[in-house]
């Protein structure tokens, strides 16, 4: 008989990110050794309260409205005691890592582990990392904050299926974003720095921003008052695996986030054979090394972005040099072996 566990995410398809795509792709490979069930928030009424993906046991608790993620600390917590796990994995430390915290006092006997995705936010954080017995985090920055809360913390970075990435010809002066269209993504700078590119380096290149957010409406006027909109397309939301088409064709890709607990993007691009440019903040230069495996500039640093989108428009060996080194980078980043990381811990803290 395969062990009982129970994995709390707040969001999961069709919310899915980085931190739901840690759920469901670990949740994938490590199905046939563990009676896995993932506990998230139902949040619209048209998603059904039990579900499965790829074989694996999904139950939704709420009333599928928004504000079911407020409640999923406790109903969570509640479903949890139901279900007899062994241990209980939390994937992002705010309402899935409160949840965790609340399983103490309603499945007492299981193990609980938080896995750290995210360096936006603060509240009661402490208080979570401090109620898990093991901690581990996608990025080196993620396993400092654990360390300055008094606790150890094991870095498993979120990964990628790289059997998904489509091999296609690159289509010349492609620059792509892909991403939430918020404020901390910086899709503002990267459109300065498009607009600010000589004349000529831009009518040979093209920008294309994937994604949907709040910032969305800002950015399209943002993009008319720089007289780029013939060269910027806005696509919104791409689904998977689809967008992997957009990596597949695009030369450079160009994140400039304000803030980042890793960036699963990042490691897409490399995978399709982009020349990668990105912020040197947080998590990102776990992925990154200027000058090896991208290009880094300081966030909001309209300037320093448009130099290094020219430098790769120009500098052809350079850009391809990059890119090759990317692709073989992202190879340790497959899920499967992600995943087997993540056994480990689990058989750690059943021992």
């Amino acid at each position: 008989m395969h062990r009982n566990i129970v994995i709390l995410s707040t969001f999961f398809t069709p919310f899915r990110s980085g931190a739901e795509a840690c759920v469901e792709e670990v949740s994938r490979v490590l199905k046939d050794r563990y009676d896995i069930t993932i506990i998230t928030a139902r949040l619209r009424h048209d998603l059904p309260k039990k579900d499965s993906l790829h074989g694996v046991n999904v139950i939704r608790v709420g009333f599928g409205i928004p504000f079911d993620k407020w409640l999923f600390p406790f109903s969570a917590a509640v479903k949890a005691h139901a279900l007899h796990p062994v241990i209980i994995h939390a994937v992002l430390e705010t309402f899935a890592g409160l949840a965790l915290s609340f399983c103490r006092m309603t499945v007492p006997k299981a193990r609980k582990l938080l896995t750290l995705q995210t360096t936006n936010r603060t509240f009661l954080k402490k208080h979570v990392i401090r109620s898990a017995d093991r901690v581990t985090a996608i990025s080196s920055v993620l396993q400092q904050v654990a360390q300055s809360y008094g606790r150890e913390a094991v870095v498993i970075p979120n990964g990628l299926r790289l059997a998904d990435i489509p091999v296609t010809e690159k289509i010349p002066g492609r620059i792509l974003f892909v991403g939430r269209l918020e404020k901390m993504k910086g899709v503002d700078v990267l459109l300065k720095a498009f607009a600010a590119l000589p004349t000529l380096a831009r009518e040979q290149a093209s920008l294309r921003i994937v994604g949907d957010g709040s910032e969305r409406s800002a950015l399209e006027a943002l993009a008319r008052d720089l007289k780029i909109t013939d060269r910027v397309s806005f696509l919104g939301y791409v689904p998977t695996p689809a967008v992997y088409h957009e990596f597949a064709e695009a030369e450079i890709f160009c994140g400039l986030s304000r803030s980042e607990a890793l960036g699963n993007v990042f490691l897409e691009a490399q995978a399709a054979r982009c020349a990668v440019i990105a912020t040197k903040v947080g998590g990102i230069p776990d992925i990154i090394k200027d000058r090896a495996t991208g290009l880094l500039v300081p966030p909001d640093d309209a300037d320093g972005a448009r130099n290094a989108i020219e430098t790769c428009l120009i500098d052809r060996s350079l850009a391809m040099k990059l890119a090759a080194a990317g692709k073989f980078h992202a190879q340790e980043y497959d899920w499967r072996s992600i995943a087997e990381r993540y056994a480990e811990v689990y058989e750690e803290v059943l021992s």
